[in-house]
């Protein structure tokens, strides 16, 4: 039986992925923080479902975590590692102190960085291993090539992921361990509702104001046409089928008109001429 491991699985992208390749008959061991989450999945899902407990950003905990997973896994090893656990630090780069910047790095790329080196030795990234290699799916973002006002530490955290996920790529070559980067667009899932935004009347009362109430309604607006995170699960088990598949995934509703047009076909200076005009 192959082995799958999913941090953040206990709401949104993360739970619907635990749920795919639970029901097409995987092992998934999936990370939560808090035990009643556990709990929950196991009842969710039963058999060859099992629950770990840490954050992420608990890096004794998360290496902690490997030599339960041994035991689970014997000597199988992982047939694939996805980080999916992240959090939303929003706001504008004058009201957002240091520590929430460093709040956003520790979860979503140091996080990441702390799971993937103690979980390397399992996908295969040790000398003469005897099993097949295992791959590493990071959830990126279409944040982490497009930048946003009042996104800055959620935008500047996924484009360190992209960079962090293509150089791990590259140095794990002579492994065989493949990088896959998935890049979603609005997901419904529960991660802008839990935003852990700075004081929201402190930039409403601020000369940001108008362009801070135009970007709520943007967000609002999005929530209503994003894609389902079952859908977008379905995808990554898609990809994580293929046998040689792309190195980034990019998945969106409207995907040429939100994300194509002001990634690859007009200029900087466009996009910036468009945002202004956008926010006021």
């Amino acid at each position: 039986m192959e082995n799958i491991l999913i941090t953040g699985a206990s709401t949104g992208i993360g739970y619907s992925l635990a749920k795919i390749f639970h029901n097409k008959g995987y092992r998934v061991i999936g990370s939560v923080r808090k035990m009643k989450d556990a709990e929950k999945l196991k009842n969710d899902f039963g058999t060859n479902f099992h629950a770990l407990q840490f954050d992420v950003t608990d890096h004794t905990a998360v290496a902690a975590s490997v030599y339960r997973v041994e035991q689970i896994i014997e000597d199988e090893g992982l047939a694939c590692l996805i980080n999916n656990a992240g959090i939303a630090v929003s706001g504008t780069v004058i009201h957002t102190s240091l520590e929430n910047y460093q709040r956003q790095f520790d979860v979503n790329l140091f996080g990441v960085i702390a799971v993937t080196k103690a979980y390397l030795p399992l996908l295969g990234a040790v000398k003469n291993y005897a099993g097949k290699p295992g791959k590493i799916m990071n959830i990126s973002s279409v944040s982490g090539t497009l930048a946003f006002p009042f996104l800055s530490p959620y935008c500047a955290s996924k484009f360190a992921l992209e960079a962090f996920s293509d150089s791990l790529r590259r140095e794990l070559f002579m492994y065989g361990i493949d990088v896959i980067k998935i890049a979603p667009g609005p997901i419904n899932t529960p991660i802008w509702k839990k935003s852990e935004m700075v004081s929201q009347q402190e930039i409403i009362n601020s000369d940001y104001g108008p362009g801070f109430q135009v970007f709520v309604n943007q967000v609002k607006k999005s929530a209503k046409g994003a894609m389902e995170s079952e859908a977008l699960a379905k995808k990554v088990f898609d990809v994580f089928m293929k046998k040689k598949p792309k190195t980034r995934y990019t998945f969106l509703n409207n995907k040429f008109t939100n994300y194509t047009i002001p990634r690859y076909l007009i200029s900087s200076r466009k996009l910036d001429s468009f945002i202004k005009k956008m926010f006021r």
